[in-house]
């Protein structure tokens, strides 16, 4: 087999089927072997018979591509790495002719030939390890997917908002923004994620260490690290909803799984000295994001403390 798609689902089952019938459309006509597994991550709230029930009644049906899907259950809610890593492992496990997995999110909608288009990118280059797709919301406005690694400057400039820090620091700006063509980035949003399986192999899986946030960032250095390069590729699109399982645009606080994961990811990568100055960095940018804000028309719409649970967290 070529192809395995994972789909990771946390008590969104309906959309998951909408995710999986999307997937199938976009496969059922590529020249290759291909397989779906859609892992829940133990949603605990009937996720798992649900969508057992709709792949069911549509193999009964006899739908076309629906015969080549199975449901696995983490057992334990460890995150979006860690769910993905179940379906990784288990596709991974049972062939060994694999080559290539792609990472869908629950609540994100390929069209026709965006899984055709990531993996003939990665057929014709053997030195990209990863592949990644235009996203945008199903509203038709296009989502900042394609990033730079954070670094220290990169705090700065996030946190400042300032034109002149900006200019300074253009290399570090972490959103990329929207590439009007396809394009070598640092890293890739996971929402939908080609990953070649020579790569896995050489990196590992996802860190389970990190619950969620910062996953692919971490992934997408480790096999920078040793020479894979990353790809957006315009070309393939995928409508998303975003947010629909975390809830991240309706944060009033920033919950401190993020705070984990961004410390992790520091201390991890660059060191905890690194982690130290990057943090007292996005602290200063913030203090004056939020002076400029008290003496102007500008509207702070961070979570409400953002900044202070930045110091409670750092001092723990």
């Amino acid at each position: 087999m070529k192809l395995a798609v994972i789909i990771l689902n946390f008590r969104t089952p309906d959309m998951t089927v909408d995710a999986i019938t999307a997937s199938v459309a976009a496969l059922v006509h590529v020249p290759f072997e291909w397989s779906i597994t859609v892992v829940d991550n133990d949603s605990g709230d009937g996720s798992e018979d649900k969508l057992r029930a709709a792949c069911l009644q549509k193999q009964q049906e006899n739908t076309q591509g629906w015969d080549r899907i199975e449901v696995l259950q983490s057992g334990n809610n460890g995150g979006f790495g860690a769910g993905n890593n179940v379906g990784i492992r288990h596709v991974m496990m049972r062939d060994d002719e694999l080559e290539y997995i792609y990472i869908l999110n629950s609540d994100a909608f390929p069209e026709e030939k965006a899984l055709v288009e990531l993996v003939t990118f990665l057929d014709s280059n053997a030195d990209y390890g990863i592949a990644g797709s235009y996203i945008f919301g199903t509203d038709g406005e296009p989502h900042i997917t394609a990033f730079r690694f954070p670094t220290i400057q990169g705090e700065l400039e996030g946190a400042i908002r300032l034109g002149l820090v900006t200019r300074l620091f253009k290399n570090h700006v972490v959103p990329i923004g929207i590439p009007e063509t396809s394009i070598d980035v640092d890293w890739l949003a996971g929402a939908s994620m080609l990953m070649r399986v020579d790569m896995i192999h050489q990196i590992g899986l996802f860190d389970e260490t990190f619950f969620l946030y910062f996953e692919e960032t971490d992934l997408c250095l480790r096999a920078h690290r040793k020479g894979w390069r990353t790809r957006y590729i315009l070309d393939s699109r995928v409508a998303h909803v975003g947010s629909a399982s975390t809830g991240m645009k309706k944060w009033e606080r920033i919950p401190g799984y993020w705070l984990d994961s961004r410390r992790h990811y520091f201390t991890k990568n660059h060191g905890r000295m690194y982690f130290a100055i990057a943090t007292m960095a996005k602290l200063v940018g913030r203090f004056v994001w939020k002076l400029r804000c008290s003496i102007s028309s500008k509207v702070d719409q961070e979570p409400k403390g953002f900044g202070r649970d930045i110091i409670s967290h750092w001092l723990r």
